[in-house]
């Protein structure tokens, strides 16, 4: 009976996350934010880099730009698209009805995010196949740290949308309730100008927000260079914002519409 439970579970989510790339295809909007976005907000961050001076942080402005570019896809793919697909879900009542049927809250919850997610990893990929065969970049210097920085950054985007539905009424205002945290991390995180060209004391209130520790890691899987204390460090930045995103999850996620 255990192995019979380990492998449905698996399954049902594999189920609800086919059933939801079927309605991820029939929104353009939703299509948009998830394709195109990430690769326009690319474009137009390497334009501004550009007016930077990048020499203290010890980058080229194709390093900057390529490896901040993992932060833009995890944000416009999976926080931005779970935060309006959660909403969409939980005011059509189909969490409400998927929850009295065998499915767990967590494969509920995986198989509503995995079609934005595998997107999010195909685009991660890809960033890296363009960066090293167009524009000359080296292969990652840490591969491992790289992975570990996107899966981090998937898991804490996945939870902090899921969280984050508390604050939307339908899924055309879960994009407005997605922009603080959104424009919070563009700016503060080290995605358009690396943490080593702010002021100190700005430089160490970001390194606390939730995509600090995450950009850093890939930074470092792909460049190198990074001692272990500095790993560890944005290691566990990043797993606290796992726990925190858990916990908010637990706390403030709401499986019916808000009233």
């Amino acid at each position: 009976m255990a192995a019979t439970g380990t492998v449905t579970g698996p399954r049902r989510a594999l189920a609800l996350g086919k059933a939801e790339l079927t309605l991820l295809g029939r929104n353009r909007t939703a299509l948009y934010m998830t394709l195109l976005m990430p690769a326009l907000m690319i474009y137009a961050m390497r334009a501004g880099a550009q007016q930077v001076d990048l020499g203290r942080s010890g980058m080229s402005l194709k390093e900057v730009t390529m490896t901040g570019a993992f932060g833009y896809v995890l944000i416009f793919c999976v926080y931005y698209n779970l935060m309006s697909a959660y909403t969409a879900r939980r005011e059509e009542l189909v969490l409400k009805r998927l929850r009295t049927g065998e499915a767990g809250d967590l494969e509920i919850l995986a198989g509503t995010a995995l079609p934005s997610v595998l997107i999010a990893l195909v685009q991660c990929v890809l960033l890296v196949v363009a960066g090293v065969t167009w524009l000359g970049m080296p292969l990652p210097a840490r591969p491992e740290l790289l992975v570990a920085g996107v899966l981090l950054g998937v898991v804490v985007l996945t939870a902090l949308a899921a969280a984050s539905t508390a604050f939307a009424r339908s899924s055309e205002s879960a994009q407005l309730a997605a922009m603080p945290l959104a424009m919070v991390s563009l700016l503060g995180s080290g995605i358009f100008v690396p943490l080593d060209l702010f002021p100190d004391t700005l430089a160490r209130v970001c390194e606390v927000l939730p995509l600090t520790g995450i950009v850093q890691l890939v930074r470092e899987g792909w460049l190198g260079g990074a001692g272990a204390g500095s790993v560890l460090a944005h290691l566990g930045a990043a797993l606290v914002w796992v726990g925190l995103g858990v916990f908010a999850v637990r706390r403030w996620f709401r499986w019916e519409p808000r009233r």
